[in-house]
Parts: structure tokens; sequence; C-alpha cells
């Protein structure tokens, strides 16, 4: 296992086990960051040791303990502990102890995180540092906002949990409906994150993806009724199989249409499709569930020209009434063009055209040129390419986007 995918496994662990035992997730937090530079320092010099969890929790403890050393705080410590854990909790388990979901503190973490004392925003973004790593720039992309504005945020956020006094343990049942929609995007972001990074040499960052499965399955089991949580399960399982047929050999980005099946995980495309179809019998239908219907649909078509798009525009018709997202107008073209041809595609377009929260992305772009080539005018398409290129701070983008151009000058 590489030195960040350590460090992206044992982070979120060890701000648990602290938080647990003193309280004070700011200052907890603090620690923590600093025991992962002392780590990133240490280890890339001699190595990853062979229990990295016991290693962090001990120097992010001894950078706490440096901030106790008073009489005050330590009487503010110990009313702190009591208050924040039952008894049977005061002792933290071994830091290489497996637990089941309901008691993974990731898991508690991550609810912790979406305290109802927090804006739905500042909740994901404060999960997206605590829990998912992810670092304040590639979290304001995530919101498309300014890195500063973000970062005032994640700070804001941390100190009213500080102040609302929270304690360290899954929410009671009545308040874990409050927290869990903004819990679901939290994960959704950061497999999104995973699946295409937004910036780098490297299309995946697959410990993200792993990691948000693995926080998703965790949900599920706690909450194996709610027809979201099994939707957004079986989303991230139909989308991860494709992965590995998703580059080429160099890191090339392969897209869906070229992509060689036989190469994806048919277990992922197994079980997803059988969640999906479990939850759509039972459930309310959700934005999660459709979503994961429509990736079924792609992953059940044995090759790409086999694909049922009509179904697919039905079912993009039923998520664009439950969700106002730009995405998913976007995503709904590709399905319009594929049924009605790339005019009508290129029509439905125009209206993302003023959205603020899209005009500028650059899959608006390379939709547009897709289009535009499929309906001949490859002077325009050329061109979309290349500001969609321009766009993207993703290398394997770049390079598809540049090569996409480059075939129709």
């Amino acid at each position: 296992m590489s030195f960040e995918a350590v460090i992206r496994e044992q982070a979120p662990q060890v701000l648990g086990v602290l938080v647990r035992r003193y309280g004070q997730f700011d200052a907890c937090e603090d620690a923590v960051q600093e025991a992962l530079l002392a780590a990133a320092l240490q280890w890339r010099e001699e190595g990853v040791p062979d229990n990295p969890r016991a290693w962090l929790l001990t120097v992010a403890t001894r950078r706490l303990t440096d901030q106790f050393r008073s009489e005050s705080a330590r009487r503010r410590r110990e009313e702190n502990l009591v208050v924040m854990a039952p008894a049977g909790d005061l002792v933290a388990p071994p830091a290489d102890e497996e637990r089941a979901p309901d008691r993974d503190d990731t898991l508690t973490l991550l609810f912790l995180c979406c305290h109802p004392a927090l804006t739905p925003a500042s909740q994901i973004a404060l999960t997206l540092r605590a829990v998912g790593g992810l670092t304040t720039a590639e979290i304001a992309h995530a919101f498309l906002v300014p890195e500063a504005t973000m970062a005032q945020r994640v700070s804001r956020a941390k100190q009213r949990i500080k102040a609302a006094g929270s304690t360290f343990q899954l929410p009671p049942p009545e308040e874990r409906e409050e927290r869990l929609q903004a819990v679901l995007h939290v994960l959704y972001l950061v497999f999104n994150e995973g699946y295409t990074a937004t910036s780098g040499a490297q299309l995946h960052r697959v410990e993200l993806t792993a990691e948000a499965i693995r926080l998703a399955r965790g949900v599920h089991a706690l909450l194996p009724d709610d027809g979201e949580v099994a939707g957004l399960l079986a989303l991230m399982l139909l989308v991860d199989a494709r992965r590995p047929a998703r580059t080429g050999p160099g890191g090339d980005l392969i897209p869906l249409a070229e992509q060689d099946r036989a190469l994806w995980n048919a277990g992922y495309v197994k079980e997803g499709v059988a969640l999906v179809t479990r939850t759509l019998a039972r459930a309310p239908l959700g934005p999660y569930q459709l979503q994961a219907a429509i990736a079924a649909v792609h992953d059940e078509a044995p090759r790409a020209e086999e694909t049922d798009w009509p179904q697919i525009l039905a079912l993009y018709d039923l998520l664009a009434g439950v969700s106002d997202n730009p995405m998913v107008t976007l995503n709904r073209a590709v399905a319009v063009a594929m049924v009605r041809g790339p005019a009508a595609g290129i029509d439905e377009l125009s209206t993302l055209d003023k959205d603020e929260r899209i005009a500028s992305h650059h899959r608006l772009d390379a939709v547009r040129a897709h289009f535009q080539e499929l309906a001949g005018d490859l002077a325009a398409a050329r061109a979309s390419y290349q500001r969609a290129a321009k766009r993207t701070n993703s290398l394997p983008e770049q390079r598809y986007l540049q090569a996409r151009a480059a075939r129709l000058a």
C-alpha cells in the first residue's frame, strides 16, 4: 500500500480515537494534521512503520498533551471526556482492532461532521476534510467556490462543532435521518473525486473510491431499509465496475462507448444491479436510486450499440423531476442526443449556458463538442474540444480532449 493510501485510511481512524477520548474536535484535528506532517517527513525516509495507526496516534496524542499542560486545561479535558462518551467507551479499543460497521470510528466521525448545528454546505465541507481527506483546494473545486472561501467554511464548521458540545457516538435513530442526506452527498462527492480526479496526472484516485464504497457499505449496514442509501451504494458499485477499462496502458482516458466491457468488474455489476433492483421495488424513488438505475442500464448492455437509450432518457426525465442539478440536465442532454439526434442534444444545452454553476465547466464544452462532431460541424467541434481541454486540470482529460480536437484538424 502506498504512503498516500496509508495516510488516507488511517487519518480519520486516528482522529476518531482522539475525539472519542478527548472531545475538542478542532484541537484533535490540528493534532492529527501535525502528526501527518511528521509522517510525511519521516516515513518517506524510513518507510511506513509496521503499525502506522499506532504511530500516528502516539504522535498526535503528544501534540495534544502539549496543549493540555495547564491545570485548567486538564480539568476541562476530564469534564469533556465524561460528557463525550459512555463509560464503556472511555477506553479506546486497540488501533488494529476490526470493528462492525456500527462501531467504526470513521463512520461515527462521518455523522459527527454532519451535525445539525452546521449548514448543509459546512457539513459536507468538514466531512470531506476530516473523513475524506481531501485538500481544501479539492473541496473548493467540488463546490465551485474560491479556496479561501472554503478554508473559512471549514474553520467555522470546526468551531461550531466545538461550541455544540456534541458527543462522539452515532446519533439516535430519530436524528439520523436529519443528517443522512448530507452524509450521502459527502460520500457521493468523495467517490466522484476518486473516480475522476479534479487535477493531476492520474484519472483515478482509487483510495478515495474504495473509502467511499467502504463507508457507504457501513451506512447501508446501519440503515438496510433506506432506499437512497442502497441506491448510492449501488451507484458507486456500478460506476466503479467500469474503472479497469476506463484507461489505457499509458493512463489515457477511454470513453464509455469504446471500453472493453470484458474488463469490467462483473462482481460489482452483479451486486449493484441486485441492490438497485431490490430498492426500486420497495422504496420511494430518490435521485441516487434513479442514477443507479441509469448506471445499471449501461452496465447490462453487452455492447455500447445495444444500450437502451430510450429507457435511460425516461429515467433521466424522472431524475430531472426530483433533482434540480445542472449535471443532471447535461447528462440528460446526452440521452436526448442519442434518442433524437445531435441537434436536439445541442438545443438541450442552451439552458446551461446561462447557469453559473456549470457555464464554465469543461464537461459542458466537451459534451457540446461531441454533439457538434456528430452533427458534422467539425470546425465548431474542434474549437469546443480545445476550450474544454483548457478548462480542466486533469491531465488525462486534457490529453483526451486535445486528441479529439487534433483528429478534427
